[in-house]
């Protein structure tokens, strides 16, 4: 990408933290598919496209510790995760209570920095889908609350849930991604998950990349509009495909539960609760949202995955509320 240093998220941050730490690349055009009853009934631009998807990649870490439970490494998303991984930088006191569903709901008030970020420089973190009004400047030094008392969009924390898991698995989490869920739904090989190029770790004598839950600093997910609905289409069958479990049922539904201090938010995924987030959609549904348009739309009561890649979020809202009043058939 010609003059990456001008793209990305990390813009906002304040300075040292405002420049890309992972590789970029050149987007695709705006491009999408509807699904309808596992069907795609609708395509534009260039679904097959491997591109960024931004913190759409934070829904797949929840897909992740899914199957990280269906495996049984991760038995109680109530167990604190120091005293399941002491040593990877929840041993503090005030990170020792942390449990994996306050990660998993961006509730953990993690506190240190993961591969040489702070947590600090996503502090008071406003985004579109929070209802509450800004607190502060970004990366200011907001008094920290305790674990689960308070709900922010950190992406720092967000790749501390990603080290975590990798430790957890102890391969990476690419190949996890792979091997458990990409294969057996039929995707293509076109999937990457790029670290940043100082985050790796040692696990059992090999170096392994710790990749992070979005594309903020560079780095991240790059998959195509249909291998998302892919994913979108396992969430609505509730974790299985083709008669096969791929993921608990009861952690699918799950991850569709309101947080108790954030009911527009779930296991890394944006609720729907009474049309508030889109009034087109389903109160039922779920979405995966990320920077620059990217959307997974999941909606039960429609039977319906739906992926956009580019387009303005400006549109989403009238997009949605077309979308929906198509496949109702009104």
């Amino acid at each position: 990408m010609r003059e990456p240093q001008r793209f990305g998220v990390h813009h906002d941050d304040p300075p040292p933290w405002n420049r890309l730490r992972g590789p970029v690349h050149e987007r695709g055009p705006c491009s999408g598919v509807v699904w309808q009853q596992g069907a795609e009934i609708a395509s534009w631009g260039q679904p097959d496209r491997s591109d960024q998807t931004f913190s759409v990649a934070k829904t797949c870490l929840a897909l992740l510790a899914g199957v990280a439970q269906a495996r049984g490494l991760l038995p109680d998303v109530d167990r604190p995760v120091a005293a399941q991984l002491p040593g990877i930088g929840f041993d503090t006191p005030h990170n020792a209570p942390i449990t994996w569903r306050h990660l998993l709901e961006q509730t953990s008030e993690w506190e240190g920095s993961c591969f040489g970020l702070p947590d600090q420089v996503d502090r008071w973190r406003k985004v579109a889908h929070d209802p509450r009004p800004a607190g502060g400047p970004k990366g200011g030094s907001r008094p920290l609350q305790a674990p689960g008392s308070y709900w922010e969009y950190n992406d720092v924390r967000i790749n501390q849930l990603s080290l975590a898991l990798l430790h957890l698995f102890r391969e990476p989490l690419q190949q996890v991604m792979h091997e458990a869920l990409l294969q057996p739904l039929g995707a293509q090989d076109t999937f990457l998950w790029e670290a940043y190029d100082d985050a790796w770790t040692v696990l059992d004598g090999r170096r392994l990349p710790s990749v992070p839950g979005g594309t903020h600093w560079g780095g991240g997910v790059r998959v195509s509009a249909r291998d998302l609905a892919r994913l979108g289409q396992l969430l609505l069958e509730g974790g299985r495909h083709q008669g096969r479990a791929l993921l608990p049922a009861d952690w699918v539904g799950r991850m569709a539960q309101p947080a108790a201090i954030a009911p527009f938010y779930g296991w890394l995924v944006w609720l729907n609760p009474e049309g508030r987030l889109f009034k087109g959609a389903s109160p039922g549904a779920l979405f995966m949202q990320g920077a620059g348009g990217h959307m997974v739309w999941v909606d039960p009561e429609l039977q319906a995955v739906v992926v956009t890649r580019w387009l303005d979020p400006a549109h989403h809202a009238s997009f949605i509320a077309m979308t929906a009043r198509a496949l109702r058939g009104t």
